[in-house]
């Protein structure tokens, strides 16, 4: 059967009491976190409508969070178990609604902050038109600045390579088996077995994910971002799940503001920097203030001198004074920001995008009575929250790698920064020439599709209206490969020491793997790693 309404008949009394026992609501709450819940928080989303409410897990869970929910669904079966869910793991009272997506106005009233259509339920619609008079509907429900939140199993990866799943999201329950009994373009056959022998089935429409991602634009969704197993990007993985999240408010192009949500590669970085394995890991192996490669003299010196050594070279090409207004794309935990001010008096302004970070650098800058000279802000370099010919020198250290689009990042720099002015910064990057196949490996660790590369930045730089300054860019390969086998040492000497106990394992197997990485890639010659000096002339002076 290729038929959206045929799912209600699936559904049957027997087989909606055995859902819970193959969602497992304990091991699924913990395989996906508070994802969600911190998803809807961080765009200050207070009502929900749960499209897809099934037997109640995402409903309760948000009741449970403090979101003013709606519970609907198709089937009277699923909805009458939910609301008991609701009463026994909480005393939730569902407000639960039997409704068809197509005609969803017609059966809920009132307009929603988010609406979440979880469950990989998306696919039980075969017509396409049908597709969009649901996602139009979502639509509708949704405030002016509503966001829609859609989830589905990756059928690419079924359609293409044939089925496989980790067994850990969504349907997590030990004791039944989950596979496609059928698969062709047009439909996927389910299988349910249970411990008891009783087998069910579910027709699934095969959703592709850039098919998904298309039709929720051509609906009028604005910004669509997709994550793979609640992480932003998936790139050489296989995710057993796609996540969906579409705004529905509208954005001038080049005018996102600076409260808008970042950019997908922007969001992996401030989502990575702002965990607590990656804040911990940084601030006691790394370099404590300055988490950015170093100029060694000596391969067995401290990190922390080598990084600063970083700093202190870089600043020496400035001339600053006083009166001199730096900004910092990416400051980190502010070390540059606090040697710069206490060292030349500058004001410095410092841009970054974890508040994680953003917060241990305004107590470091407090405790040095540095407050008056630095501005910590939080935002991306993508869109300086300045305006134009505002500053005397962009600062940066090795933080353009996580920019998704580094021509915005250069053009913004050109913005903000007043003729005659300075960009210095650092870059870990790809060598001229280097095929991209060869850095995958290093590519998907940190999420990204391609590098930088001198050749780049100069290029863009040029058109920029930027020259160099002696020869524009102070290549030191070396110390790239220096430092990373430095932090990987480092990593292990404090990991036999006990910093296992205050990271995750599964980080520190991680690091260590993308660490060596880095360092087999600076040996083989296809990364590399320095000092670019350029000064603005101002617009129309680029070629």
């Amino acid at each position: 059967m290729r038929e959206t309404g045929h799912y209600t008949e699936e559904y049957v009394p027997s087989f909606v009491e055995k859902w819970d026992a193959l969602i497992d609501w304990e091991k699924r709450a913990e395989s996906e976190g508070d994802f969600f819940i911190d998803l809807l928080r961080r765009r200050g989303v207070k009502s929900v409508l749960d499209v897809a409410t099934g037997t109640g897990f995402h409903s309760v869970r948000l009741l449970a969070a403090g979101f003013d929910t709606t519970s609907a669904d198709g089937s009277a079966e699923m909805l009458a178990v939910a609301f008991e869910n609701g009463m026994k793991k909480g005393d939730h009272v569902l407000r639960v609604v039997h409704a068809d997506w197509r005609w969803l106005n017609r059966d809920v009233h009132g307009e929603f902050d988010a609406v979440v259509c979880l469950g990989n339920s998306f696919t039980h619609i075969f017509s396409e038109r049908d597709r969009r008079r649901a996602l139009a509907e979502f639509y509708g429900m949704l405030k002016h600045d509503g966001v829609l939140v859609l989830d589905q199993r990756n059928y690419d990866a079924i359609l293409d390579d044939g089925y496989t799943s980790r067994h850990k999201y969504y349907y997590c329950g030990e004791d039944v088996s989950v596979e496609p009994e059928y698969v062709d373009d047009g439909l996927v056959r389910m299988r349910y077995h249970f411990p008891d022998d009783s087998v069910y089935h579910l027709n699934m429409y095969p959703l592709r994910k850039d098919y998904t991602r298309r039709l929720m634009a051509e609906v009028g969704f604005q910004h669509i971002e997709t994550y793979g197993d609640f992480q932003h990007t998936y790139r050489g993985e296989q995710p057993d799940f796609f996540v969906h999240v579409a705004e529905k408010a509208y954005r001038r192009e080049g005018a996102l503001g600076a409260d808008a949500p970042y950019s997908g590669a922007a969001t992996v970085a401030r989502d990575y920097y702002n965990s607590s394995d990656a804040d911990t890991f940084y601030a006691r192996v790394w370099g404590g203030e300055d988490i950015h490669i170093g100029l060694y003299e000596d391969p067995r010196e401290p990190i922390a001198e080598a990084s600063r050594r970083t700093v202190r070279h870089m600043a020496a090409k400035l001339g600053l004074t006083p009166e001199s207004l730096v900004l910092d794309l990416g400051s980190g935990y502010g070390g540059s920001a606090r040697f710069l001010a206490e060292t030349y008096g500058c004001r410095v302004l410092a841009l970054n995008l974890s508040e994680v970070e953003n917060r241990r650098h305004r107590a470091l800058n407090a405790a040095r009575g540095l407050s008056d000279r630095i501005e910590v802000v939080d935002g991306s370099f993508e869109d300086i929250p300045y305006p134009d010919d505002q500053v005397d020198v962009i600062w940066s250290q090795d933080a353009f790698l996580h920019s998704g689009s580094r021509t915005r990042v250069l053009e913004e720099a050109a913005r903000v920064l007043r003729p005659g002015g300075h960009l210095v910064f650092t870059d870990p990057m790809a060598t001229d020439g280097c095929p991209a196949d060869v850095l995958r490996p290093i590519l998907d660790r940190i999420h990204l599709d391609a590098m930088g590369s001198p050749g780049f930045y100069a290029r863009e730089l040029a058109r920029l209206g930027f020259t160099p300054v002696t020869d524009g860019f102070e290549e030191h390969r070396e110390h790239l490969v220096t430092h990373y086998a430095r932090v990987r040492e480092e990593t292990e000497r404090q990991e036999a020491r006990g910093l296992a106990d205050e990271v995750s394992e599964a980080y520190l197997t991680a690091m260590k793997a993308g660490l060596t990485r880095w360092v087999d890639g600076g040996r083989d010659g296809h990364l590399t790693w320095g000092i670019f000096h350029y000064r603005y002339e101002g617009r129309g002076s680029g070629s």
